[in-house]
C-alpha cells in the first residue's frame, strides 16, 4: 500500500524538477537608455571588448569588420561593413546594442547570457572605432590635364636641289667706245 504513495510522490517530484524555475515568476528585461552607450570606455574595456570580437563576432564579421569574409558568403548574408563610417551612421547605439544582447534571427546568436551588460556596451564603442582605425581612403585623382596640342611644325621641305648650271650665253662683244 505504501508503494503507490511513494511512487506517486517520486513522480511528482521528478515533474517539479523538470520545470523550469522561471515558471510563473516574471522576468524582468533589463532597460537601456534609446540611444546612448552609457559605459565610458577606458583602455582596459576596450582590450576586453576587442576580446568579445575576436573571438564571437570576428569570424562573420571578419577581424577588421568589413564584413567581407568566406562564412558571411556561405550562409548568403551580407554584413555592414563597418571600415565606412557611413555604414553605422544611421545606426544608434541601442540598436547595435540590442542586435548583440538578443541576436539576429538563426544567423547570429544572442551574447545575453554569455557577455555581461558593460561588456556589450563597450563592444559597441569597439564596432564604432573600427571606422576610425582604417587608414583614410586615398585621394581621389585629379583628372589628368589635357595637354596642350603644339602647334604642327611645318613639313619638312625636301632638300633644294643645287642650282643648275646654267648654259653659257654667248658673250657679248663690249660694245665699241667712239673715239673722239
Amino acid at each position: 500500500m505504501l508503494k503507490p504513495y511513494l511512487f506517486l510522490s517520486a513522480a511528482i517530484l521528478i515533474m517539479f524538477a523538470c520545470t523550469p524555475a522561471t515558471r510563473g515568476i516574471a522576468q524582468e528585461t533589463p532597460q537601456f537608455p534609446a540611444s546612448t552607450n552609457p559605459v565610458k570606455p577606458t583602455a582596459a574595456s576596450q582590450e576586453k571588448a576587442k576580446a568579445l570580437y575576436v573571438r564571437d563576432c570576428a569570424l562573420c564579421h571578419g577581424d577588421n569588420g568589413n564584413g567581407k569574409t568566406d562564412i558571411a558568403t556561405g550562409m548568403g548574408v551580407k554584413l555592414i561593413d563597418w571600415t565606412d563610417p557611413k555604414s553605422l551612421a544611421m545606426k544608434s547605439d541601442q540598436e547595435l546594442f540590442s542586435a548583440i544582447h538578443k541576436g539576429k534571427g538563426d544567423k547570429m546568436p544572442s551574447e545575453e547570457g554569455r557577455a555581461k551588460v558593460d561588456e556589450i556596451w563597450n563592444l559597441v564603442t569597439y564596432i564604432r572605432n573600427l571606422s576610425k582605425n582604417q587608414p583614410a581612403a586615398p585621394p581621389a585623382p585629379e583628372p589628368a590635364a589635357t595637354p596642350v596640342a603644339e602647334p604642327a611644325a611645318p613639313p619638312a621641305a625636301e632638300p633644294a636641289a643645287p642650282p643648275a648650271a646654267a648654259e653659257p650665253q654667248p658673250a657679248t662683244p663690249p660694245a665699241a667706245q667712239p673715239t673722239n
